[in-house]
């Protein structure tokens, strides 16, 4: 490769790499969203009912993911059954699998408020960016995509193939199941528990496309290292910018995957019930 496709491989790169960079300022900016929904529950005091309610959504939330957390350690074993040896390196994938489709499962079968409903229904952009969710959307797509055609291309084993693409297929059902209920429930009617009703869609909604995001990107990222590395190994007349893309953004889907997994922490805490500001 000369100087000047040097150059251009090197521009290449660093351009596929910005989506990741967007993506990581976008879940930045979502905290000062859950600082304010957050804020909301601590200026008004919550009904018996709203406080009742946010119990209820807590005690949920950590059932599933111990859930979760078992699902974790039977891939763990189904790993070891299906990769021998080679299941040495899935364990910590394994785990992290099961505890994100613990907060998937959390999230879409959480029981439904017991307070009074309310006329009016919430909008999506109320809860979550939109840019957020397709690009969870987008991720999800992209990775079923890449592992259909490398499964077809013979350059996945077919175990592999089936854990490409079923858990991100049922991590994005999960989502979307979640997603769909926070839409069409109506708010509360009493007006002390509608910051309570907000915070919990919003912690719901980024919570579930964070899950989903970590589920697809991470593995797009490892599909698409191999389909570069695989093409790099290909005899070309000239510049040859595909592999270098399909690495660059292999390494920008790992980077955003591990991006949106530190995020995803901060939001697994429960929306919580303070001391009123108004009362102090």
């Amino acid at each position: 490769m000369n100087r000047v496709g040097r150059l251009i491989a090197v521009v290449l790169f660093i351009a596929v790499m910005v989506p990741s960079g967007l993506l990581a300022r976008a879940w930045s900016r979502a905290a000062d969203r859950r600082a304010v929904a957050g804020g909301a529950v601590e200026l008004v005091p919550p009904s018996d009912e709203g406080a009742a309610v946010l119990a209820r959504q807590s005690r949920h939330g950590r059932r599933l993911r111990w859930v979760g957390f078992v699902l974790g350690l039977v891939l763990i074993g189904a790993s070891v059954v299906v990769f021998a040896e080679a299941s040495v390196f899935l364990w910590l994938p394994a785990l992290v699998v099961g505890l994100l489709t613990g907060v998937l499962l959390a999230e879409a079968t959480r029981p439904r408020p017991r307070w009074a409903p309310g006329s009016r229904r919430p909008r999506r952009s109320e809860q979550i960016s939109p840019w957020l969710l397709w690009s969870t959307r987008g991720a999800v797509v992209g990775e079923l995509v890449a592992a259909a055609v490398l499964w077809r291309s013979d350059s996945l084993p077919d175990e592999v193939a089936l854990v490409a693409l079923v858990a991100p297929a049922v991590g994005w059902v999960l989502a979307e199941v979640a997603l769909l209920r926070l839409l069409v429930r109506p708010l509360a009617a009493d007006g002390s528990d509608v910051p309570v009703d907000e915070a919990l869609r919003t912690w719901g909604a980024h919570l579930v496309c964070g899950a989903a995001s970590v589920l697809a990107l991470v593995p797009l990222g490892a599909l698409l290292l191999v389909a570069g590395i695989d093409l790099g190994d290909r005899v070309t007349d000239g510049v040859d910018l595909v592999p270098v893309a399909l690495v660059a953004g292999g390494f920008s889907a790992i980077t955003a995957g591990l991006a949106v997994a530190v995020f995803l922490v901060t939001w697994l805490r429960p929306v919580r019930r303070a001391e009123p500001a108004l009362a102090r």
